[in-house]
């Protein structure tokens, strides 16, 4: 479990480096004329969703993208904690103003469940079946894995903004 920690806070390092030089129009900049965004709907944010993927795929927004983040990391809390992961639509976005702070809490989370988890080997049955036959050891490496994914998402986004900005 050392090196999935060791892994985790690699691939937080690189995740927070990004979320760390975000502004609030970098999550609302929409990088071309189909995406998957959230958009404000009074006092909450609509997130885009399709059950099936469509074709084409809509580029995620950096929003998006941070509360995609949020979602599968508030799911895979809850069941580390033995709750029942809350479904996508319970999940929604803080804001720009919050949405860093908010990954960072659960980041802090993360980090305190692989602290305490003393049998690796133990069955997760987050965010695959129960019947699996899969472990803790197997959904820390998922986290990591989707956490790189996602983390390089808004990497690339935000380098494109800004060399479209510097273009003119």
């Amino acid at each position: 479990m050392s090196l999935l920690r060791w892994q985790f806070d690699l691939t937080w390092s690189l995740a927070d480096l990004h979320l760390n030089l975000l502004t609030p129009e970098d999550f609302r900049w929409e990088p071309g004329p189909l995406t998957w965004h959230v958009r404000r709907a009074g006092d909450t944010w609509t997130i885009d969703w399709a059950d099936t993927e469509p074709d084409p795929v809509p580029v995620p927004t950096m929003a998006w993208l941070t509360w995609h983040v949020g979602w599968w990391w508030t799911a895979v809390l809850d069941h580390a904690h033995g709750r029942p992961p809350r479904e996508r639509e319970a999940v929604g976005w803080p804001g720009d103003e919050h949405a860093v702070a908010w990954l960072r809490e659960l980041a802090a989370e993360w980090a305190g469940v692989l602290g305490a988890l003393s049998d690796p080997d133990a069955p997760a049955a987050y965010p695959w079946p129960a019947d699996a036959g899969l472990t803790m050891a197997h959904q820390a490496a998922w986290v990591n894995a989707e956490l790189m994914k996602n983390a390089a998402e808004i990497g690339q986004l935000r380098l494109l903004r800004a060399a479209q900005a510097t273009s003119g």
